[in-house]
Parts: C-alpha cells; structure tokens; sequence
C-alpha cells in the first residue's frame, strides 16, 4: 500500500491550468498535470491568479510569496515549474530533470508544435493508441491552415506534415499494425523524400507481407532497390546485435528448458509471469 501526505489544503475552488484547460483541486494534482503536459504549458501559467489559488485556496502563503518574483520579473517557464515541484516533493529528481528537459524543449514552439512535441512523447512511452488520436487531431487542424497536397505549401510545412506521418506511422508500427504503418510513411515520404522514410516505408511493407510478396513488391519498384538493399544490411545489423542481448540468450535457454524438462519450464514460466503481474501492478 502507497501512503501519499498532501502539502497544503484541498481546495473549495479549482484551479483551471492554462493552456491544458484541467481543473485541479491539489498542488499534487496541480504537479502531475504540469508533469503529464509539459509540452503544452507556456508562460501564460506565470500568473497571479496562480499565486492566489496557491496562497487562499492551498493555504502555501511561502510558496506563493517564493513565486511572485518569477511571475513579476519574467521568470523562465522551467523555473517556475521546477520550484513548484520540488516544493511539493511529489516526484522524485529523475522525474524533475526530465520534467525540466520537456520544458525547455518545447520553449519557442507552435502551438501545433508543442501538440506534436507532446504526442511524440506518448509514442516513446508506448501509449500508441493515444498517440494515434492526437496524431488524427493534429493532421487536421495542420491542414486546416496549411497545405492538403505534397505539391503545395513551403518547404518548412512539407517537413512538418511529414514528420507527424512518420511518427504516426511508428506509433502503428507499436501496435504491430504494420499495413497502416506503411501507408502513414508512405505518406511522409511523399510529403519529404528523404531516405529514412523510404526505409522505414520498406521496413513495413518487409513486416506486413509474406517473404515471396515483400521479394515481389521490391522487383516491381526498381526506384526503390538501393533503400531496400540498405534496409537489409539495417536488418542484418539489428540480428547480430539482439543475438548479444542477455534476453536472446534467456530464450534460448528456455527454450532448451522445455525440450529437456518441462515441468521446471512450466514452473518458471509461472513465476516469470507472476513478477510480470506484481511489476504492472506496482506501477498502477
């Protein structure tokens, strides 16, 4: 059982975070929504509707106090956030630097940058249906104002279309979706032709069909050999490398196990499975 001690008090009112449009009630909730979406948060955050709902409705007057000069002599947004945090005590140091990493990174953004900035970061942490429902989103309201066609719109548009694609395609990819995977990097490689993308496209196609149709498919787009020669050496490269991992060589040993006693493999397939479900539960 995991015991959280709350800083301040409950609030009557909630405090409605700017830009993110979440109504929270607690500094902890305050800091798990600035955490979950530091992408999006901006300067618009540093300000004395703020630091009133910190000192009236939270009962912080110190922290409060510790802000207001943040607030008033244009603070950096990273600044603000952190000292929050830490003074909440909510995450521990690994979190906060990551936190501060995500801030300034998305300092100077779009705010369609900072939407894709933030939706790529549900891909690296393997949330891929979200991923996939902020990428729809995102390709609309890009081509509400920008360009619908790989032959219109300025180059600084083409390659951000195209990396919201890419990085849709790789989310599909997660899933083991690898037909829509390809056509979301057939996509982006309409959009830039660039080399990655055409790889990537090949990568999908290689993964989604039988090895007879991929052999067919490359034959019947020559434009395409030398990517699909460097994709092979990718894959060569990828085998020899999982070969040397402790994990390969525990399947291998497993595997071995069965053959040879089945009973212990059984058992310790139970107990492999068992720290799978305490490790997942642990993390709820």
């Amino acid at each position: 059982m995991r015991v959280s001690i709350c800083v301040g008090n409950y609030a009557k009112m909630p405090y409605c975070v700017p830009g993110i449009g979440t109504n929270v009630f607690s500094m902890e909730e305050l800091c798990f929504c600035m955490k979950e979406n530091a992408f999006l948060l901006d300067l618009s955050l540093l300000d004395d509707r703020l630091l009133d709902w910190v000192e009236k409705e939270c009962g912080l007057r110190d922290l409060a106090k510790a802000l207001y000069p943040l607030v008033h002599r244009q603070g950096s947004l990273s600044a603000f956030v952190l000292a929050i945090l830490r003074y909440v005590g909510f995450f521990d140091e690994a979190v906060l630097e990551e936190t501060e990493n995500l801030l300034k990174q998305g300092a100077g953004l779009t705010g369609l940058e900072k939407r894709k900035s933030q939706i790529d970061y549900l891909v690296r942490k393997k949330k891929y249906r979200q991923a996939l429902q902020g990428y729809e989103e995102l390709l609309r309201k890009v081509e509400e104002h920008g360009s619908e066609a790989p032959d219109s719109g300025s180059p600084g548009e083409k390659e951000f279309l195209a990396k919201i694609w890419h990085n849709k395609g790789a989310a599909f990819a997660g899933l083991m979706l690898y037909g829509e995977a390809a056509e979301c990097f057939r996509q982006a490689y309409e959009w830039n032709r660039i080399e990655e993308y055409c790889v990537d496209y090949l990568s999908a196609k290689r993964m989604e069909l039988p090895e007879e149709k991929y052999v067919a498919f490359t034959a019947e787009h020559g434009e395409w050999h030398m990517s699909a020669l460097e994709l092979e050496k990718k894959l060569e490269r990828a085998v020899g490398e999982w070969e040397q991992q402790p994990d390969y060589l525990r399947l291998c040993n497993r595997r071995e196990l069965r053959s040879r006693d089945r009973r212990r493999f059984d058992e310790d397939s139970e107990r492999l499975a068992q720290a799978l479900k305490d490790a997942y539960r642990a993390g709820m």
